[in-house]
């Protein structure tokens, strides 16, 4: 299957819902096994378009929360292409498989795809370029491309790009193999600070989010949901509710038995001609709930699990990863460190909480919203409605912005809610999530414990080291037998450990679920993260070194360490080991940066202290410092750092904006962050008790790149997890009070 070629107008018309371009390209990535049985036989992902005037017009099919996806992948193909950024245009693909997979999650959109994008914009300047020659009876070689001309190299003329595109349109699109890409010297918008393209429109509140969307006739829905997962409505009692002014209807949401993926579970909506009604109706419901067969969750209490986790943990488990016989080493008591670790279950609590609008004729369905996986949602649409798949076209999905997702975004619950009562009422719905309802029924990251054991030798170095994890596996979606977590998921900063070590044995313990797990910003690198950066902190107490050096000396030689060469099938987050392999390296390297950058071995008050980390994840590595000062048992966060060597940088103030929204985030982590459940219900209701970090509480930040020429890495994701354990080991040295177990606001004034 050629991976470039022409696209008709008619079709990039239908697809991207403009104005007809004298000239299409499309592009064809490579698909994995499982997606090419499900795809059709021409996958297309990218188009770009020139009108008659030369103004390109590109789609992005993937969705965009604040991440800058797009702008950066526009900006990746204008380079190549020679365009000029004032005459490009950006429009968001809707769900549709021609694109290929469409999931915005993962960190993937730029260290997936990156050279495939560039192929794209390059294969378009060489047509331009040809169709330039030609008019100029040369050879191809003899013309350049630049800045939305191409100009005749010898005699300086120059044809605009929309001249050239009609003739353009007429060539063959060349074989991938042929065609040349940019040195990375001759870059003129990668690694260039370039304005966002849906920049004015938020700032002067243009921009369309979910919950913006208002059609004629449109009902607002607002629904009550079971507080313990797997409840069905028993009965309900809607009287009170309809007499709400603006009520017009209350409707019981199917229910749907466990396992139910990420579907919605059950519920009682209140639809009124306004949010407000809405919400005062669903106050007025009486609901009795039957929790006859989910009676374990119904009693589950996070405390209690909490405490079963860490007891779990302190016991051998099923090997993951061994090297050599840890528990043939005799432990000396006096020089070794054993530590237990815990992490809550978290939220991902974005400003925008879920929303979605839906129509649902005998012809049609059309829906807006906001998803991070457009096409999984289509799919589930058509589950929904028995829409086969060859029919699929009959979905309308059109992608809003997001006012923040983190993983929340990704799952289609809420779409489903909005096309099962479109279809019930035959109106336009919108299902409006409030704060409380996105508190109280997400899908929430995992509540994990995590159990290290080494012993420093005589010349304070680790030989041995035993690692375990537990936590409910996010398969438990699907599977409710699901009970530890894939090898995909050990691959998260648990499984690839990096440490140049004589032994070591990985190990995992299976657990229940009892409410719905889902993938967090950087998922169970949180954890896993959290406990290896406060456990190396430790050890380098124990043997009396900075951390600085207790780093470099677990990482040990240069070298690519892979983790499959001990017997474990390591996912390196999908990424080729050839272009990404685990190099340690750049481990030392980064870590000795932010070490220099932060000058945390400066003098310091005897209440005050520095805290650093390191985690490789997503393909980029990522350092972390935190200084802090405590004055009477109150933590004050004065400074943050984070170094963060993500191979090519594509748009540098996006990555730094990244890296600052993972030092906020992982504030909000270690300080106060904390879903609690009691009989099967989260306790939680909003921001006063669910806390995100305030201004007030918000240090001074730097971010510190580093200028490589590697492969990209993802850059959404790898921020957080070293975050998490600076602001705890800054905290010890400040206090000599070593938290193991978060949120820090249970034993700390934060």
């Amino acid at each position: 299957m050629k991976i470039i070629e022409n696209v008709s107008r008619r079709n990039f018309i239908k697809l991207a819902g403009i104005t007809a371009g004298s000239f299409a390209l499309g592009v064809h990535l490579p698909l994995t096994k499982a997606q090419a049985n499900t795809l059709a036989e021409h996958q297309i992902n990218f188009f770009i378009s020139f009108n008659d005037l030369g103004d390109v017009s590109i789609i992005c099919h993937r969705s965009e929360m604040g991440q800058g996806i797009r702008t950066s992948i526009p900006q990746i193909i204008a380079d190549e292409l020679g365009a000029d950024w004032n005459k490009v245009s950006v429009v968001q693909a809707k769900a549709d498989a021609k694109y290929g997979p469409q999931g915005t999650a993962g960190s993937a959109s730029i260290r997936s795809h990156f050279t495939t994008i560039r192929q794209v914009g390059a294969a378009a300047r060489e047509m331009l370029e040809q169709a330039a020659a030609n008019i100029w009876q040369v050879n191809k070689s003899a013309v350049s491309a630049k800045k939305h001309f191409v100009y005749h190299n010898k005699t300086g003329e120059k044809i605009t790009f929309g001249e050239l595109a009609k003739h353009a349109a007429k060539l063959t699109a060349p074989d991938v193999n042929t065609i040349t890409l940019k040195s990375q010297h001759n870059f003129s918008l990668i690694g260039k600070n370039v304005k966002q393209v849906d920049l004015d429109n938020i700032v002067t509140g243009q921009a369309e989010y979910a919950q913006d969307i208002e059609l004629p006739d449109m009902l607002i829905a607002v629904i009550q949901r079971p507080k313990v997962v797997g409840a069905v409505v028993k009965s309900f009692d809607a009287s009170e509710a309809k007499k709400v002014k603006g009520v017009v209807d209350v409707i019981q949401l199917k229910p749907r038995k466990l396992p139910a993926g990420v579907y919605p579970l059950s519920g009682v909506a209140v639809l009124a001609t306004n949010t407000w009604a809405a919400t005062e109706g669903k106050k007025k419901l009486s609901i009795e709930w039957d929790t006859s067969n989910v009676a374990a969750a119904s009693k589950h209490d996070s405390k209690q699990f909490t405490k079963q986790l860490k007891a779990q943990v302190n016991t051998k488990g099923a090997i993951v990863r061994r090297k050599g016989d840890v528990y043939r080493h005799n432990y000396d008591e006096a020089n070794t460190v054993e530590a237990t670790y815990s992490i809550p279950y978290l939220h991902h609590a974005p400003m925008e909480t879920p929303a979605a609008t839906a129509i649902v004729t005998s012809e049609k369905c059309t829906i807006w919203a906001g998803t991070q996986n457009p096409q999984w949602a289509q799919g589930m649409v058509a589950q929904e409605l028995g829409i086969p798949r060859e029919e699929i076209d009959k979905i309308e999905l059109n992608v809003t912005l997001m006012g923040g997702a983190f993983g929340r975004k990704s799952k289609g619950d809420f779409i489903i809610e909005a096309v099962e009562l479109a279809q019930k009422t035959n109106k336009p719905v919108k299902v409006v999530w409030t704060r409380e309802d996105d508190v109280q029924h997400g899908f929430y990251h995992s509540s994990s414990a995590n159990y290290f054991k080494a012993q420093v030798n005589g010349q304070g170095q680790v030989d041995n080291l035993i690692a375990r994890t537990a936590y409910p596996p996010i398969a438990w979606l699907w599977d409710e037998q699901a009970k530890h977590p894939s090898d995909s998921q050990l691959s998260l900063g648990f499984a690839d450990m990096p440490f140049e070590l004589n032994s070591l044995s990985l190990e995992k313990h299976d657990v229940d679920s009892y409410v719905r797990p889902g993938w967090l910003r950087s998922v169970a690198c949180i954890n896993n993260g959290f406990a290896l950066g406060s456990f190396v902190d430790e050890l380098a107490v124990k043997a009396n070194k900075s951390p600085r050096a207790m780093w470099l000396s677990l990482i040990g030689s240069d070298r690519e360490d892979n983790p499959s060469s001990d017997s474990f099938k390591y996912s390196n987050y999908d990424l080729d080991y050839k272009d990404h392999p685990v190099d340690t390296k750049r481990m030392k390297s980064l870590i000795n940066l932010i070490s220099d950058k932060a000058n945390i071995e400066e003098e310091l008050p005897s209440n005050q202290g520095w805290g650093i980390s390191f985690l490789r994840s997503f393909g980029s590595y990522v350092a972390a410092a935190t200084k802090v000062q405590v004055v009477n048992n109150k933590i004050e966060v004065l400074e943050m750092h984070t170094a963060v060597d993500c191979g090519i940088v594509v748009t540098p103030d996006r990555v730094e904006a990244q890296m600052e929204g993972a030092m906020i985030f992982g504030l909000s982590i270690a300080l106060m962050g904390e879903i609690s459940v009691s009989n099967g219900a989260v306790e939680q209701n909003n921001f006063y008790d669910y806390p995100v970090t305030r201004i007030n509480q918000a240090p001074k930040m730097f971010v510190h790149l580093v200028n490589s020429k590697k492969p990209p890495g993802g850059i959404g994701e790898p921020g957080v997890p070293p975050v998490v354990p600076s602001i705890t080991n800054a905290i010890y040295h400040a206090s000599k009070i070593r938290i193991r177990d978060l949120p820090i606001n249970k034993v700390m004034e934060v």
